[in-house]
């Protein structure tokens, strides 16, 4: 890994929903665009959702395992609404009101959610979305790491 900003790319996605699942990450340096990490993973019944969440998870595990990453700014680019306004705007409700929606219903996905809460504590963070299949480089990179791996399940 290069000294400065790091840039996450994820995606995550099924085949039917719930369905076989992907999700990918692609980890990039800002100063040159190259590719330091990337990765995928499967799972054989699970929700876009879940994917998406997972991407994130493993991009910044890895980076926590990695001392070279600690105090550098992260990052996340990601195609899912459900995980940058999650994560920037409506966890602080869902921990005020004990893992609970505004309609009062138990959070989906709250392991996840905490799980990714904890990692992003950890390392300067910014989220940020971007349209997905619209042409930008790592998204579409994602999206496919996110379809072999689907593939691999069948």
């Amino acid at each position: 890994m290069t000294d400065g900003e790091l840039l996450v790319f994820t995606d995550g996605g099924c085949s039917g929903n719930p369905g076989p699942g992907g999700w990918a990450y692609v980890i990039v340096s800002p100063e040159n665009g190259n590719v330091l990490a990337e990765k995928w993973g499967a799972e054989a019944n699970t929700t876009n959702n879940r994917m998406e969440l997972s991407a994130v998870i493993a991009a910044l595990d890895l980076l926590l395992a990695d001392p070279r990453s600690s105090g550098r700014k992260v990052t996340v680019y990601t195609d899912s609404q459900y995980v940058q306004k999650g994560i920037s705007t409506w966890i602080l409700s869902w921990k005020r009101n004990g893992w609970r929606t505004a309609a009062k219903e138990p959070v989906k996905n709250k392991e996840l959610w905490q799980r990714l809460d904890e990692l992003s504590a950890r390392l300067p963070m910014e989220w940020r979305w971007v349209k997905g299949h619209a042409g930008h480089e790592f998204n579409e990179r994602c999206d496919r790491m996110t379809q072999e791996a689907i593939a691999s399940l069948r």
